[in-house]
């Protein structure tokens, strides 16, 4: 499972995903009704012939990635559950309840937890989920958060990441790089603070892309949106880590290339200002900046009328052979850029 011939093998250089690739290789199916384990945004356990239950699981560590310098406890508590949800509404699915299991060290007081709790509980509230359960323990480091989610769907409905086919065109919703550029002003300022602690935080003008770095949305209205319109996604995805990293999931699982638009990305313009002010290029913030949770998936081609021009989506490419690998067509449309995988990714020497 994890021999190595001569020498050890640090995490760094093997990297997140393919660490859960070898993991998944030493735990094979043994159940009929796990339809799905490893390797999508949710696991799948059929509940009867009809519908299924989904389930996923993330850690939020402090330090990694959360800052309680500018972090609000009740912003993380939010985020924390809408980050779940976010890879139930990944598979198309409804989210039903959670778990949440903290480690807490000794530096945290009663009150700051139930302030955590609080940002849990209207997240509750807004995706109409319950709290089921989970642990707590203490902490030598700071705060761990554990929630795990439970969805379900008819199983005709789910969407898988392998499921996109040649010619079938590529789809986002919502906007991209929001919550990359409100981190990076947040950073900003933590750096003055540290500087001269008497100076405020000039944050007035970035209220959108703060909200959406502090309290991002899970996107549960789009699998409505698509019902509405009559739209079976055929394969989808979250964008945690990224639009250049989730592209390369999609078309790893799905065994096709990609050819990608820079005009057809959709960048809010206080994202796109904000970018310029700190001179970065907005396009790679929309691509490897990660945390917007807005959806990307794949829809066919005769699909094209129902959605076009609807606000919520964006049309930004479509699916090309496997062997043309994944690409970005620049906005002067002369040049194809490879597009590499370089949003988040856990264990790279950047994240710690």
């Amino acid at each position: 499972m994890f021999e190595s011939a001569n020498r050890l093998t640090l995490l760094e250089e093997l990297g997140e995903f393919a660490l859960i690739g070898q993991i998944s290789e030493a735990f094979p199916i043994k159940h009929a009704d796990v339809l799905k384990g490893i390797g999508d945004d949710a696991a799948v356990i059929r509940k009867n012939d009809e519908e299924s239950f989904l389930l996923s699981t993330d850690m939020l560590v402090e330090g990694v990635h959360f800052d309680l310098v500018y972090t609000p406890l009740k912003h993380l508590g939010y985020k924390a559950v809408a980050s779940n949800v976010s890879d139930v509404a990944a598979m198309n699915a409804v989210p039903l309840a959670i778990t949440v299991s903290l480690a807490v060290s000794s530096k945290y007081t009663l009150e700051a937890i139930e302030e955590l709790f609080t940002g849990i509980r209207l997240a509750c509230d807004a995706y109409k989920i319950d709290l089921i359960g989970g642990d707590t323990t203490s902490s030598r480091s700071g705060l761990v958060i554990s929630v795990t989610v439970v969805g379900e769907s008819k199983n005709h409905e789910i969407a898988y990441r392998s499921g996109a086919r040649l010619s079938d065109l590529v789809v986002v919703s919502g906007d991209l790089g929001g919550a990359y550029t409100g981190l990076q002003i947040l950073e900003r300022e933590k750096q003055v603070f540290l500087a001269d602690r008497t100076m405020q935080p000039e944050l007035e003008n970035f209220s959108y892309i703060l909200e959406k770095q502090l309290k991002p949305e899970a996107r549960i209205d789009v699998r409505g949106l698509l019902q509405k319109l009559d739209i079976k996604p055929t394969s989808m995805i979250d964008i945690s880590d990224g639009l250049s990293s989730e592209l390369h999931h999609l078309a790893n699982q799905s065994g096709v290339g990609f050819t990608i638009y820079e005009d057809k990305i959709p960048v809010d313009q206080e994202t796109y200002d904000t970018a310029r002010l700190l001179n970065l290029d907005p396009t790679i913030c929309a691509l490897n900046g990660g945390e917007d949770y807005e959806l990307l998936f794949t829809i066919s081609v005769n699909d094209f009328e129902k959605i076009k021009g609807n606000p919520n989506f964006s049309v930004i490419g479509y699916c090309s052979e496997k062997e043309n690998g994944i690409n970005l067509i620049t906005r002067n449309q002369e040049t194809a850029v490879p597009i590499t995988a370089q949003g988040w990714t856990g264990f790279s020497k950047t994240d710690h």
